[in-house]
């Protein structure tokens, strides 16, 4: 009787520790408390809409810091009965509803990295409105990112993993290896250089080719030159990476041809990275369509950009930010270089001069069989005043074909 009494006890004791462990196992690791979270990702390729329009709103420098805590920088005290970081996520929600936009280019200075406690929480702060949207993003750092709690290569992996983001870290291992080529360094500069590809409307004769090129390049922080501290610039792997992958996209637009001609269609390509390069400065002596207000601030290193994308022949415009109070375009050597204009509040600005943004509308042109390849390239401004205005709308490019 002890024996069966004893082995009873043992049994309820087992029976009792087990069920212990359940419990610690259903509060502690249950998915009521872990829940495994997927990345929610866009509708992919990216594509024209079957009106033949692809529409880009580029924002640049939100310089999101902790949110409602942090205040604005260069506006009347009138303008606002409290004005943070909220306001940032404010306009461009309005400007998202009301430009309905297929895609979304930040140029970088997202978050202000010295205002940004915990870099993570501002990240998700500043992209929320574009996350909340559901649209494809991407976007590149500026100079002032790294400044909080994450280096440039842990930010890019972690905007590349965020909601519907398209971003990337850097070209694969393997495909820097099949473009370099053998006796070549097979790594390449910065954080955040990449290429999209835009294919054709829906249903028409390129839907299946990618007709619009879009590339992102890490334009670095700051550097030091010969002992003197300097802005950072677009190195010659990265530039070396931008011709190789150009030379592979020419050869792929030897095969796309006009549904109505023989010749091959003109595929246009637009650049996007935060600091302007040093040519920009002689745009004070040319015509421009914007404002130019202030210096520009760029790296002492002429890297040789300029040529690069003159040498490429396809890129028609480039997009970048940096200089919150310049928001003209401006054309050299045939490319227009052109300023978001500073969008963020806790970034400076100029007092009594509203934050901005721009939009990119690509068109495609109609022929007698449907949908071509991209016929104009078209932007503007719009403003964070109550009617959200437009402004300086110009042509940046038109096809030789449709002229």
């Amino acid at each position: 009787m002890e024996s069966t009494s004893a082995k009873w006890t043992q049994s309820l004791l087992y029976l009792f520790l087990i069920l212990v462990l359940l419990f610690f196992l259903h509060n502690h690791l249950s998915p009521h408390h872990q829940t495994p979270r997927l990345k929610k990702n866009p509708h992919l390729p990216l594509r024209f809409r079957s009106d033949g329009t692809f529409k880009i709103l580029q924002v640049a420098d939100m310089h999101y810091g902790n949110g409602p805590i942090t205040r604005c920088r260069d506006v009347f005290k009138s303008e606002f009965r409290y004005c943070s970081d909220l306001n940032t996520t404010r306009f461009l929600e309005k400007i998202i509803q009301l430009e309905k936009p297929d895609f979304l280019a930040f140029t970088g200075d997202n978050i202000f990295g010295s205002s940004a406690a915990d870099a993570a929480e501002s990240l998700f702060g500043a992209f929320a409105p574009a996350m909340e949207s559901g649209l494809p993003w991407a976007a590149v750092l500026g100079n002032h990112d790294q400044e909080s709690t994450m280096n440039r290569e842990e930010l890019m992996f972690f905007l590349s993993l965020m909601d519907y983001s398209v971003s990337e870290i850097n070209p694969s291992a393997e495909e820097l290896s099949s473009l370099v080529g053998s006796g070549r360094n097979k790594t390449i500069d910065g954080f955040g250089n990449y290429d999209l590809r835009v294919y054709g409307a829906p249903g028409s004769h390129l839907a299946n080719s990618s007709i619009l090129d879009l590339f992102f390049l890490d334009s670095g922080d700051r550097e030091t030159v010969q002992g003197i501290r300097t802005y950072g610039w677009i190195k010659e792997s990265q530039l070396h990476w931008l011709r190789q992958v150009s030379k592979v996209f020419q050869g792929q637009k030897q095969d796309i041809c006009s549904p109505d001609a023989f010749t091959a269609l003109t595929v246009p390509t637009l650049a996007f990275f935060h600091i302007p390069i040093p040519e920009i400065r002689q745009l004070y002596y040319q015509k421009i369509v914007g404002q130019f207000q202030e210096a520009v601030a760029c790296s002492s290193v002429n890297s040789g950009v300029l040529q690069t994308l003159v040498s490429l022949g396809d890129v028609k415009a480039v997009f970048m930010g940096h200089d919150h109070a310049n928001d003209f375009c401006g054309n050299l050597e045939g490319i227009w270089f052109c300023y978001g204009g500073g969008f963020g509040y806790h970034g400076y600005g100029k007092t009594g001069w509203p934050r901005r943004a721009r939009v990119i509308l690509a068109e495609l042109g109609k022929g007698e069989k449907g949908w071509m390849g991209v016929e104009k390239i078209k932007t503007w401004k719009r403003l964070d005043d109550k009617m959200l205005t437009k402004i300086d709308e110009q042509v940046l490019w038109e096809s030789p074909i449709s002229q």
